[in-house]
């Protein structure tokens, strides 16, 4: 396969290597991006295996809570701009109210609302405002007792980045201080019962195939294994992560020491995982002078 300049870049913005290093990657792994951050990795190369997926899309997230229950919709728009209209933000607040009584994105697109469906209601709105929009996804948590934290809020219930908290205990004042730690910190999940065990032997192989890069015997990899293992689930699992309010204690520590049982977390960040188109500014003009 061949390896394109664009392939090269995209792998040293989302590992922190170098040029050469980040070809060498690619060409040793044919193109495959993912194989060639763990590549990297494994050569300790690699500054950091951060997600590739930029921020791209605006909008807002609306977040609505009643009682045990509480849902984040993400709404996307083309500029930032948009995300400060008035009409925007109550659609959005619309949106996440509506979605209390249904159960998935589809269901939410259909409902009714001001006697059309969501999605017609939507489409009116881009017509109105001029610029697309699109009703990306829906979260929905139930519990004992649900609490929400929006951050970089623009109005009540609307941001850029919404977090649901379940939890089971009398202390929503600490429940919420989790959501703004989950803000913060995006933890994978839960804890490690919860996360993909594909994923989990993935990255113990990449940690072995590092060790063994140091040329130990195989009995000390072993041990060195259950360490770096440790260390890597502690840094992406809300319960083994160091609290943001007290970094002393891990979240399940600080949790324990509030009387709370945390049960389960969602969280929607505006335009997450969708890569924005680069515009080259100067090109369009250009191109717009020569009609």
């Amino acid at each position: 396969m061949a390896i394109t300049a664009s392939m090269v870049k995209e792998l040293r913005d989302s590992t922190g290597a170098g040029m050469m290093d980040a070809k060498k990657a690619l060409t040793e792994t044919d193109g495959d991006m993912e194989a060639a951050v763990d590549w990297l990795r494994t050569k300790g190369l690699a500054k950091a295996a951060k997600k590739s997926g930029r921020t791209a899309a605006e909008g807002l997230v609306g977040v609505a809570v009643d009682g045990g229950k509480g849902v984040a919709v993400e709404v996307n728009s083309e500029t930032d701009f948009v995300g400060k209209n008035a009409e925007f933000q109550e659609m959005v607040s619309s949106f996440a109210k509506l979605a209390m009584g249904v159960d998935s994105i589809e269901s939410l697109q259909v409902a009714e609302m001001e006697g059309k469906n969501v999605q017609d209601v939507l489409t009116d709105k881009i017509a109105t405002i001029g610029e697309n929009m699109s009703l990306r996804r829906m979260a929905t948590i139930e519990g004992d007792a649900v609490v929400s934290y929006v951050h970089n809020s623009v109005a009540p219930g609307l941001g850029k980045i919404g977090v649901l908290v379940s939890f089971s205990g009398d202390n929503a004042e600490f429940a919420r201080q989790v959501a703004m730690h989950i803000a913060a910190v995006n933890p994978a999940s839960l804890s490690e019962a919860d996360l993909d065990p594909a994923v989990v032997e993935k990255e113990k192989q990449v940690q072995m195939d590092i060790a063994r890069e140091s040329g130990k015997p195989e009995a000390v990899i072993e041990k060195m294994i259950i360490g770096r293992m440790k260390k890597w689930l502690g840094e992406i699992t809300l319960m083994g992560q160091a609290f943001v309010v007290n970094p002393d204690l891990t979240v399940e520590a600080a949790a324990k020491e509030a009387g709370v049982t945390i049960t389960g977390f969602s969280r929607l960040e505006v335009g997450e995982g969708i890569e924005k188109k680069e515009e080259d500014f100067a090109a369009e003009v250009a191109k717009a002078v020569q009609g």
